[in-house]
Parts: structure tokens; sequence; C-alpha cells
């Protein structure tokens, strides 16, 4: 890609790296100490 050039692709690496990272990490801290709630709330709506 000509195009991007002037980006550092090593900074651009890193960036979508921490990105995946912070998104994965936030998905586990959300998803993970409700598990028990969550639970309840689906038995709830069966």
């Amino acid at each position: 890609m000509p195009q991007m050039a002037p980006i550092n692709w090593l900074s651009l690496f890193i960036i979508f790296s921490f990105s995946f990272m912070l998104f994965n990490l936030m998905n586990y801290y959300i998803y993970t100490p409700m598990m028990p709630k969550s639970s309840n709330i689906f038995k709830k709506s069966n």
C-alpha cells in the first residue's frame, strides 16, 4: 500500500495490538464478574 508509506508500521502494529488487548480486557472484565447475576437474569427471563 504505497498510499500509507509515511506511517510507521511498527507504531501502527503496536496501536492495533494495544487496542485489541484493551477490547479483550474490557470484554473480560464486563462479563466475568457478572456471571452469577447474569445467570440469575437468565433464570428469571425463562
